[in-house]
């Protein structure tokens, strides 16, 4: 089976949603989060952007073990340089380092032309490896660049000593069959890309960075970089949770071998959202409240005969409670004489018709029935 590696932006491109500023100790406790869950490698911060980022990933690369720890650069040796020293008493450290690769960025952004930015990128990756030897490229807006300049740029930043390149989806605009048809391209064009690991990082501008990164690993990319819920720049980037269990639940069709341990999920997830402070939302895949609630009275019949009716996943497996069974005018007497069970409430089939009679009338003018209503139904039938 082949390895797959997760790499984890929480820290970096995650910190850049509106309004987050995580202080040093914050980043600490999710950067220790991360190692419980087993990602590969943690992607600490930008060095170069602030002194409270370089202090961050200083303090990270001192006191987590048990991941690659990585900061990110511009392709500008003064970046590459801070970079280094921020992450100098790292256990495994990684310098990120990047540039534009589509023609709207270089003209317009960098004012560049394709061979200084060739010349550019490889001189920068030579200079990250006077620090360390696992130097990461990102050929920023990959998707949107000329296929044949793409295949050039990482055919000579691998020549020049890159160990993983970085194929990104920075705006988010692809759709799943082309985002795997340029990973294809990519295995299938580059010379020497036997030499690096293939990494994918997919933003969710069109609601596709958890499809596009799976079509990407089935295409033979063997790094998913993403975040923890998905926060991102914009409208966010791969939710790592949502790859990680498509591939739980896919194991025949994506045979990886990984590190991750599972049960971690909801705590990961939990924490981010807390020290953040941006909620999850209701019908988050996997990790959102509602991910395990059924409301519906045909899902609620069929859960309580067998879970895996309408739950392709188990609440366990992520580390999450049971699923619920919520009441209310959708639901059946079958999910109502569970809840009545669960509360000691033992009533017979020619009662259980009356008492549902009842239960409706309320629950039409209610959005959720709870145990007090459940309560105080009980105690207008005396007797059971």
């Amino acid at each position: 089976m082949k390895k797959l590696y997760f790499f984890d932006t929480t820290l970096r491109d995650g910190e850049q949603s509106l309004g987050i500023t995580l202080n040093v100790r914050q980043k600490l406790q999710i950067a220790e989060q991360l190692v419980r869950l087993g990602v590969d490698i943690i992607e600490a911060g930008f060095p170069v952007s602030s002194p409270g980022d370089y202090e961050a990933v200083k303090e990270i690369s001192k006191n987590i073990k048990g991941a690659v720890i990585c900061g990110l650069t511009r392709c500008v040796q003064a970046d590459i340089d801070l970079c280094a020293e921020a992450l100098k008493y790292a256990e495994n450290p990684r310098i990120h380092t990047g540039i534009a690769v589509s023609d709207l960025h270089m003209e317009k952004k960098l004012h560049l032309k394709p061979e200084e930015v060739i010349d550019l990128a490889c001189a920068c990756v030579k200079h990250a490896k006077t620090y360390c030897h696992d130097v990461e490229f990102y050929a920023e807006d990959a998707f949107r660049s000329d296929r044949n300049f793409l295949a050039r740029i990482l055919q000579e930043v691998i020549k020049a000593g890159a160990t993983v390149i970085n194929i990104p989806d920075t705006v988010g605009y692809a759709t799943p069959w082309e985002f795997g048809e340029l990973i294809s391209f990519v295995k299938n064009t580059v010379e020497n890309i036997d030499q690096a690991i293939i990494s994918i990082h997919c933003h969710n501008d069109l609601g596709m960075a958890t499809a596009n990164s799976m079509a990407g690993l089935f295409a033979g990319a063997t790094q998913i970089e993403g975040t923890i819920n998905g926060i991102g720049e914009r409208a966010g980037n791969t939710s790592l949770e949502e790859v990680i269990m498509a591939l739980h639940s896919k194991k025949k069709e994506y045979p990886f071998a990984l590190n991750i341990h599972t049960r971690e999920i909801t705590a990961t997830s939990s924490l981010v959202s807390r020290i953040t402070g941006i909620p999850i939302p209701y019908h988050k895949p996997i990790v959102g409240p509602n991910a395990f609630k059924h409301a519906s009275g045909i899902h609620q019949d069929g859960i309580l005969k067998e879970r895996e009716t309408y739950e392709i996943i188990d609440p366990a497996t992520i580390g999450a409670s049971q699923n619920q069974i919520i009441l209310t005018a959708r639901s059946g007497k079958h999910a109502l004489r569970h809840k009545l069970f669960e509360l000691g409430y033992r009533p017979e089939s020619n009662q259980l018709d009356r008492l549902y009679g009842d239960f409706i009338q309320i629950a039409d003018q209610k959005n959720e029935i709870f145990d007090q209503d459940l309560h105080t139904l009980m105690n207008s039938h005396p007797g059971h």
